[in-house]
């Protein structure tokens, strides 16, 4: 991790406009830039794709979603078990980049096959199926990574500073990458999106490579305790799901993880029955798909530059992490007297606004508590596959829920004590965090 310096230099350093403003001080500028940049070529690369994966799904047809995400969870579960197997055996500077590197390979893949089958006017729907499985793991896998390597370099003090301000570059990518979308599918069509997708992927390797670069020079002293260290991490390639369920932390976290895929996956259902309807047009559908990602992301930039640091710092991450449920609350409540495209559309745009913007780097800090095979395992596995379990639970939930006559009003009122439970773990998360903290303090830990 970056150390912490003595006293006198860091006050000096709170001097300036960047840290009043930002929280950054001048000894993090050359670390948080390569973070900053790394997060904004991962995201933008996503959010370019994220409007193809939508309507793939509302092509393959709406009651499909149920069985896209049940092959999305199986995929999550070899993935998840593959990467622990690699993570311990091979050191961190050696499988970080080739974890992005296999999924560049993959969207050129993908580019090839989908331009062969749009030019020859044949079928795609199978091959649609397929990339909307790959891109929902591809997505977790790649923010997890990103947010493993973060909380490896950073201190607990840096990261409820300095996390908001990273995760802004992400939205910022995720914000561009939604433009150029929205902005270019319709003159050059969705399949050569992935070739672009893939060149800003690349970028974000040569990040990892300049943060890597950055540890060992700074860190020469104590390199084994970084990133950089020769040793793997060892352990066995399941301790990701042991530690889980040996951990009242890990498996609170865990709930608030299957409570907000519950609850996005009820919007996501909600969204693709209207807009099947609304907009007929592949190309056009993806565009309005783009357009709320702008929006969301927008929402979420404003939050993560100006907002999570003075929430965190004054209230603490319990009550950052509060703010997403209680939005939930008043948004289903809200969409249970208007079950609305536009009603649903707003807060899907407001819900993930505020959780990339509050509860993604709260949840982040969470993780500067525990040990290095834990951010990388049980992070993982809570990120990945405890995620997409509780997309595949949330997709049939909703389709049980409708066969047996509820429309969407009556779904959005049973959403709510989910809310409410996700609110109530929340808080408890930020007492027990606290303790943590307090215990690694009184070890020296820093």
């Amino acid at each position: 991790m970056i150390d912490a310096m003595a006293a006198t230099p860091a006050d000096k350093s709170r001097t300036n406009l960047s840290y009043t403003v930002l929280g950054l001080e001048r000894r993090e500028y050359i670390a948080v830039a390569w973070s900053f940049a790394y997060f904004f070529f991962v995201l933008s690369s996503y959010y370019i794709l994220r409007p193809v994966r939508e309507e793939m799904a509302v092509g393959s047809g709406p009651n499909t979603i149920p069985y896209l995400f049940v092959g999305t969870f199986v995929t999550m579960i070899f993935a998840t078990s593959l990467f622990g197997w690699v993570a311990s055996r091979y050191t961190r500077r050696a499988f970080l980049p080739w974890v992005y590197l296999f999924f560049i390979s993959n969207m050129l893949i993908f580019w090839l096959v989908f331009s062969q089958l749009r030019g020859t006017g044949e079928d795609y729907v199978w091959l649609g199926r397929i990339f909307f499985v790959w891109l929902s793991v591809f997505n977790l896998f790649v923010v997890s990574v990103f947010w493993s390597f973060m909380a490896d370099i950073y201190t607990r003090e840096q990261g409820r500073r300095l996390f908001g301000l990273i995760t802004s570059g992400g939205s910022i990518g995720a914000l561009i990458g939604g433009v150029m979308t929205s902005a270019l599918v319709q003159t050059i069509g969705f399949e050569d999106l992935m070739g672009l997708a893939a060149a800003v992927l690349l970028a974000a390797v040569l990040c990892i490579g300049r943060l890597k670069d950055w540890v060992h020079h700074e860190h020469a002293d104590d390199i084994e305790q970084t990133v950089e260290s020769d040793k793997p991490l060892g352990g066995n390639p399941f301790a990701g799901i042991s530690h889980l369920f040996s951990s009242r932390y890990f498996l609170a976290i865990a709930l608030m993880s299957l409570v907000a895929s519950l609850l996005g996956t009820a919007l996501y259902m909600f969204r693709a029955e209207l807009i099947e309807t609304a907009i007929l047009s592949p190309d056009a559908r993806t565009q309005f798909f783009s357009n709320m990602n702008v929006a969301q992301n927008a929402l979420a930039l404003v939050a993560q530059m100006f907002l999570v640091r003075q929430v965190v710092s004054r209230f603490g991450i319990g009550r950052s992490l509060f703010l997403f449920p209680l939005a939930s609350i008043i948004g289903f409540a809200i969409l249970a007297m208007e079950p609305t495209l536009i009603a649903v559309a707003v807060l899907d745009v407001i819900r993930r606004g505020l959780g990339f913007g509050f509860a993604k780097p709260s949840t982040d800090m969470l993780y500067s508590v525990v040990t290095p095979e834990e951010k990388y395992k049980t992070k993982n596995a809570i990120d990945t596959a405890i995620y997409r379990g509780g997309d595949v639970v949330g997709t049939w939930a909703i389709k049980l829920l409708s066969i047996v006559g509820m429309g969407m009003a009556a779904i959005s009122v049973v959403m709510l004590p989910f809310a409410l439970v996700s609110a109530i773990v929340a808080l408890w998360l930020g007492r027990d965090y606290k303790r943590r903290a307090k215990a690694l303090k009184q070890r020296g830990v820093q």
